[in-house]
């Protein structure tokens, strides 16, 4: 499906997830959003806290929705759940929607060093391939004057852009990924 920015009301699907290090698995939330701001939907799933389900978790999340008029997906983050990496293109490419992770701040950590020390050999070097895979993020400044950095599938910076600022009313946060948080933290509270 082509995106078509110039429309009033496409819609995204915002991801993001909530858990705790002492639990096994994290809530992933997903909220369908038009860019006139209305909510059209909800859908959750779980992740496996330092597994390797990310990607697989985000297909299904959006797939549970059983809708053809979502535009795009936007996730909070591109590593999740404790080393739980992202493949962005997969995604993207089993979808046919575009991708966009976003991150808020620059990591200053260095991640494959720390997969290195938390996992075996064969476990770690699928997940620093994949971290490798995402390559590095682009830093985008969003009308609010806030900064993102984003990872893309799909499609390009400049739309990228166009996008999140199509969703973002004040800060950084895109209001799909911003209610998705809620709704995550929310769901995994009550569990």
């Amino acid at each position: 499906m082509p995106l078509h920015l110039e429309k009033k009301a496409i819609r995204v699907l915002g991801v993001a997830e909530s858990f705790r290090k002492n639990q096994e698995y994290s809530t992933l939330a997903g909220v369908v959003m038009r860019s006139d701001l209305i909510i059209d939907g909800f859908t959750r799933s779980k992740l496996k806290i330092s597994g390797s389900d990310a990607t697989a978790s985000t297909i299904d999340l959006y797939t549970h929705l059983r809708r053809n008029d979502v535009n795009a997906i936007m996730i909070s983050g591109s590593v999740l759940s404790l080393y739980n990496v992202l493949d962005i293109d997969e995604i993207y490419l089993k979808l046919k929607i575009p991708v966009v992770a976003l991150s808020f701040s620059r990591s200053k950590s260095n991640l494959a060093e720390n997969i290195e020390s938390h996992f075996s050999e064969k476990v770690a070097d699928e997940k620093i391939r994949l971290l490798h895979k995402l390559g590095d993020s682009t830093r985008l400044k969003l009308e609010t004057g806030y900064e993102v950095f984003v990872r893309a599938a799909g499609i390009s910076p400049f739309a990228s852009n166009r996008l999140l600022n199509k969703f973002t009313l004040q800060g950084a946060i895109p209001e799909p990924v911003r209610v998705a948080r809620l709704l995550a933290k929310a769901v995994a509270e009550s569990s």
